[in-house]
């Protein structure tokens, strides 16, 4: 693997250099002999001994760099971790970190691995993609640590497998052990184009995207009852009011619900993206709401597309045939829309 600061030669090219920075997982950024600065795919490249010592000056795309041996020193206590007192309860988190903090996706977005407690960690990371799980990482993390674990590129977005962590506490004396947890963390790629997606927090100087890998135990415990055990207990907490609510959330539910599709209205900044990325954020906003209003009995659902080049017009038409195809859907009222919406009637043909 390399790292920051590995001294490297091109396999197909004379001279080599410095690794100083990633532009993403395939790409590093290389200072030449001469000073310049160019990306490289890590394929071209190959590590050697380095024997001049360079500066740590922080780059952008920075990943944490290869720890390096500490000099010959007389024998002393061994490292200890830091523990914080009262800090015993296991929390644990997955952070996106983007190094503009300005434009999330103009840089790299650095994954994190949070250790908020005062165990030690034993963790196995890896994508999945549906079919199978890739390792990326595993290793132990010290208490009240964090660590980098992966990078994502613009061009990773479009594709994003599901994150899934497998981790197991432990304590170096305890009288009960937890765990281990299992966590999968599914993220719509629309999230990072959307700053409001990360926000300030404990564990970064910038802006970061922060998700919760321990599920709550209240949680855990409503999860194992089944639906009869649950609507029991409802039942006995509240037998009277309980059909007034469920009367009033039926006369609550709307008859038509309006979705628009402009990308400025999906998305704080479109700027850098292609018309096919757009699209796709249209789409899975389509998707999205299509599903929820089916589930949720909704009668009329409007999609306001605009008029335009008429492309997205057309592949929410191809959608609805294909996918939605036992609804009925029409162009909306032109006197409320014009010729810039489709609405699709939530009743089986």
């Amino acid at each position: 693997m390399l790292n920051i600061g590995d001294t490297i030669k091109f396999l197909n090219d004379v001279g080599g250099g410095r690794i100083v920075g990633f532009q993403s997982k395939n790409i590093a950024i290389v200072e030449g002999d001469d000073g310049f600065e160019i990306p490289v795919m890590i394929t071209e490249l190959v590590k050697v001994e380095e024997t001049v010592a360079y500066d740590n000056t922080p780059r952008t795309f920075s990943r944490s760099p290869e720890k390096k041996e500490d000099p010959v020193v007389e024998p002393g206590p061994e490292h200890e971790p830091e523990i914080i007192p009262g800090n015993d309860e296991p929390k644990f988190y997955m952070a996106f970190y983007p190094t503009d903090q300005h434009n999330p996706v103009g840089g790299e977005i650095e994954i994190y691995f949070i250790n908020d407690s005062n165990f030690s960690l034993l963790y196995h990371y890896s994508h999945f993609d549906g079919e199978k799980y890739q390792t990326i990482d595993a290793a132990t993390l010290e208490p009240n640590t964090k660590n980098y674990i992966d990078g994502l590129g613009l061009s990773d977005l479009s594709n994003l497998p599901r994150f899934h962590f497998r981790i197991i506490p432990f304590e170096k004396e305890s009288k009960k052990l937890i765990g281990p947890f299992t966590k999968e963390i599914s993220v719509n790629a629309v999230k990072f184009y959307k700053e409001k997606s990360f926000t300030e927090n404990d564990f970064f100087e910038g802006n970061a995207m922060v998700f919760d890998l321990v599920t709550n135990p209240l949680k855990e415990e409503l999860d194992k009852m089944t639906d009869k055990d649950f609507k029991k207990v409802i039942n006995e907490k509240d037998k009277d009011n309980r059909p007034k609510e469920e009367e009033q959330k039926k006369d609550k539910l709307p008859d038509i619900v309006e979705v628009d599709l402009h990308i400025e209205e999906l998305i704080d900044n479109s700027n850098g993206l292609s018309n096919r990325e757009i699209l796709d954020i249209q789409l899975d906003k389509f998707y999205s709401e299509m599903d929820t209003a089916i589930k949720n009995h909704v009668k009329r659902i409007v999609f306001i597309h605009g008029v335009g080049n008429g492309v997205l017009k057309q592949e929410i038409t191809k959608k609805l045939k294909s996918k939605y195809a036992k609804f009925n859907f029409q162009d909306a009222s032109f006197k409320e829309y014009g010729y810039g919406a489709t609405m699709v009637i939530l009743r089986r043909k």
